[in-house]
């Protein structure tokens, strides 16, 4: 997994709305990058809500929320649809993302599927990491309180 001090791992993943969207693109501003194991599951549906929420509250800052699974864009749209997001949901279909930053996590209900392990990183403006978060279990939602405060919210 990246750690605070690392630098980022830059990436192009596909949006729901098939837009590209690059995390360097983002230079300069604070970016929260989400990942969560699955659309439509009760525990990424808290997660990706709260943070929504959460992140209204901030206001006009230069903190950019993006959402990363291993979804198709079409699922990740409907997510976001059925749910309210006001951030884009970022489609890691061929898994090099979550590889990259170390948060794969295997055999997630059926034997030799790949998701996004649940953890929430903070990109800061000089595209290091300025907060890692990692959940051991899936189910385990991340710590609201401290990503908020991190983030100055």
């Amino acid at each position: 997994m990246v750690n605070v001090g690392d630098a980022a791992p830059d990436f192009t993943l596909k949006a729901h709305d098939k837009s590209e969207v690059t995390l360097s693109s983002f230079s300069g501003s604070r970016v929260i990058l989400s990942f969560y194991p699955a659309a439509f599951t009760g525990v990424c549906q808290s997660q990706v809500c709260t943070i929504n929420d959460q992140h209204k509250t901030l206001g006009s800052t230069d903190c950019v929320v993006l959402g990363i699974s291993v979804d198709a864009p079409f699922s990740n749209n409907a997510f976001r649809d059925a749910n309210d997001i006001d951030y884009p949901l970022l489609s890691d279909v061929h898994r090099d993302v979550i590889e990259s930053y170390g948060v794969t996590f295997e055999n997630f209900v059926i034997d030799g599927y790949t998701v996004a392990q649940r953890s929430v990183f903070v990109v800061e403006a000089d595209g290091t990491i300025g907060y890692a978060w990692y959940a051991e279990n899936p189910g385990v939602e991340p710590d609201y309180e401290a990503l908020f405060a991190h983030v100055g919210a």
